[in-house]
C-alpha cells in the first residue's frame, strides 16, 4: 500500500460501488444491498492503512496525489491528509457502513438507488478532507449535497420536499461566498492551492471581507446560530441513515473548514471578528440547549441537542484566536483546538447512535413522538441499555466522549475569562435536563400503551450498529490519547499559524 494512491481509491471507489448498485436495478434489492455494503467495507478496510501507516510526528500533509485537472487555470487534483483530515475519514468510513447495515430491512423501496446515494455521498465527503486545492475542495462541497438532497427528498417523511430544498438553499447559497473569496485570492496570488492562500500576504480590509464569506459558508454547515433552522427540518423529514451521516459528518465539515480556511488564511480577521462566533457559539449553547427543551418529537429534540453541542466546536476554534493574541498563552490555544476536534468526532458517534436509537422505535411504531411511548425498557432492556447509555454520553457524563471535548474547550476558555467557561458549562445542564427528560418518558415508567407492550427488543443487525457505536463512546470517552496524539502535530501548526500575523 504504501505507493498506492490511497486518498484516490477512499474518494473513487465508493463511487463505482454505487454505480455497480444502481445497475443492479430495483428489481434486485438484495444484490444492491449486498454489493453496498461489500464496497463500504473494503472502504473502510483501505482506511485502516491510512491511520496505521500515518507518520504522527509530522504537522505535514501525507499520502499526496497531484495530478493536473484544468491546466488552463492551473486547477489541480491535489490530495493530502494530515491527522485531523484521517481522523475525519476514518469517522466517515466506519459511518457509512453502520448505515448501511442500519437500514438493510428498514428501507424497502428504490433500495439500489437508496443505497448508492450513500456510498456517492461518502465518496464526496472523503474528497472535501482530502482536497488540497480550493476549487477542488469546492466541488467536493458542492456535489455532496445533491446525493443529501436526493435522499431526503425520496425517501424522507411527509414534509420532505420542503425540507430537501430548504436545505439545499440554505448550505448552497451559503458556499456561493467562499466561491467568491476563493477566486479572490486565486486572482492576487495565482494558486489555488491551500498552502499558497495560507502563505499570501493580505491587508486587514482583504482578510475581514474574507472571513465573512467563509464565515457565511461554513456556518450554515455547522449550523451556527442564527442560520440553524434547516437542520431541525432537514433531520425530522430524512430517513434514519440521512440523520445519521447529517448529524455524524455533514455538520463537521463546517468545522473543518474554518480550520482548512479561516484560522490559516485570514488570521489577523479571525483574531478582530472572534467574538461574533464566539458569541453565536455561547447562544447555540444555551438558547439552543432550551428550545430542546420543549420538544415533543424525539428526532427535533436530538437536532437541536446537535446545534448546541457544535457549539463547542466554534467556540473551541475562534477562542483559541485570543489565547494566541491576546495573552499568549499557546498551550491554552492547542487545546481549544483539540477540545473542537475531539468533540466533532465524539458528536459523529453520539449523535449518530442517538438518531439510530430513533431509528430503531420508528421502525416499529412509525412514530417519533415522546408521547407515544412510555415503559420501553420492560419490553426492550436490550435497547434501553444502549439508550441510556447514549442518554448519558449526550449529557456529558465523564468516561463517556461527550465529557472530554466539551471539558476541553470549557477549560480553554476558562483560561481566557472566566465567564466564558460558565456559560459554556451552564449545557451540561440543560443538555442533562432534554437528555434525561427524553429518556424518562421513553425508557422508564409504566408501559405506555399497547403498541409499546408489544415491541420486541433490538435484533443482531440493530446490536451490530449500536454496539460499535458505543464501543467508540467508551473507547474514546475513557483513554483519547491516541486521537489527540494523531492530531496534536497538526493543531500545533494551527496554533503557530494563529500567532503570525499577516500585517
Amino acid at each position: 500500500m504504501a505507493n498506492a494512491p490511497l486518498l484516490s481509491l477512499l474518494i473513487w471507489l465508493p463511487m463505482l460501488g454505487g454505480v455497480l448498485a444502481l445497475l443492479a436495478g430495483n428489481t434486485r434489492p438484495q444484490l444492491a444491498r449486498w454489493i453496498a455494503l461489500a464496497t463500504s467495507m473494503v472502504v473502510l478496510l483501505l482506511s485502516i492503512p491510512l491511520i496505521t501507516t500515518f507518520d504522527r510526528g509530522n504537522a505535514a500533509m501525507q499520502f499526496l496525489e497531484l495530478h493536473n485537472w484544468i491546466p488552463a487555470y492551473d486547477i489541480r487534483y491535489a490530495l493530502g491528509a494530515d491527522g485531523i483530515s484521517v481522523a475525519l475519514i476514518g469517522l466517515t468510513t466506519l459511518t457509512t457502513v453502520l448505515v448501511l447495515i442500519g437500514a438493510w430491512g428498514s428501507i424497502d423501496t428504490r433500495v439500489s438507488q437508496y443505497v448508492a446515494a450513500f456510498l456517492i455521498l461518502e465518496g464526496l465527503m472523503i474528497g472535501v478532507f482530502a482536497a488540497m486545492d480550493a476549487m477542488l475542495f469546492y466541488v467536493f462541497f458542492e456535489a455532496m449535497l445533491i446525493p443529501m438532497f436526493i435522499i431526503i427528498g425520496v425517501w424522507g417523511g411527509p414534509r420532505r420536499v420542503y425540507a430537501s430544498i430548504k436545505f439545499f438553499l440554505y448550505t448552497f447559497l451559503g458556499s456561493v461566498f467562499m466561491l467568491v473569496g476563493i477566486i479572490y485570492l486565486y486572482l492576487k496570488g495565482g494558486s489555488w492551492q491551500l498552502a499558497d492562500m495560507a502563505a499570501l500576504p493580505l491587508t486587514m480590509k482583504e482578510q475581514a471581507w474574507l472571513f465573512f464569506a467563509f464565515l457565511a459558508a461554513f456556518s450554515v454547515k455547522v449550523p451556527m446560530f442564527p442560520v440553524h433552522t434547516w437542520l431541525p427540518d432537514a433531520h425530522v423529514e430524512a430517513p434514519t441513515g440521512g440523520s445519521v451521516v447529517l448529524a455524524a459528518i455533514m455538520l463537521k465539515i463546517g468545522g473543518y473548514g474554518f480550520l482548512r480556511f479561516t484560522l490559516p488564511i485570514v488570521p489577523d480577521a479571525g483574531h478582530e471578528y472572534a467574538w461574533v462566533v464566539i458569541a453565536l457559539s455561547l447562544i447555540a449553547i444555551l438558547y439552543i440547549g432550551l428550545v430542546a427543551l420543549v420538544q415533543d418529537d424525539m428526532k427535533k429534540l436530538i437536532a437541536y441537542s446537535s446545534i448546541s453541542h457544535m457549539g463547542f466546536v466554534t467556540l473551541g476554534t475562534f477562542i483559541a484566536f485570543s489565547l494566541v493574541r491576546d495573552t499568549g498563552n499557546l498551550d491554552a490555544a492547542r487545546l481549544g483546538l483539540q477540545g473542537a476536534m475531539v468533540q466533532m468526532i465524539s458528536h459523529g458517534f453520539i449523535s449518530g447512535a442517538m438518531f439510530s436509537c430513533v431509528g430503531v422505535l420508528y421502525d416499529r411504531m412509525h412514530s417519533r413522538m415522546i408521547r407515544d411511548y412510555g415503559g420501553v425498557a420492560n419490553v426492550m432492556p436490550w435497547f434501553a441499555m444502549f439508550m441510556v447509555f447514549f442518554g448519558m454520553s449526550n449529557a456529558g457524563l465523564p468516561g463517556t466522549s461527550g465529557f472530554i471535548g466539551e471539558f476541553m474547550v470549557i477549560l480553554a476558555s476558562f483560561q481566557q475569562h472566566p465567564l466564558l467557561a460558565f456559560a459554556g458549562a451552564t449545557t451540561l445542564i440543560v443538555g442533562a435536563a432534554y437528555t434525561l427528560w427524553l429518556v424518562k418518558r421513553v425508557i422508564f415508567g409504566e408501559v405506555g400503551n399497547a403498541h409499546v407492550a408489544e415491541l420486541e427488543d433490538i435484533n443482531p443487525r440493530e446490536w451490530i450498529v449500536l454496539g460499535v457505536f458505543a464501543i467508540g463512546v467508551l473507547a474514546l470517552g475513557v483513554y483519547p490519547k491516541p486521537l489527540t496524539d494523531l492530531m496534536e502535530p497538526s493543531i500545533a501548526q494551527l496554533a503557530s499559524q494563529l500567532a503570525a500575523s499577516k500585517l
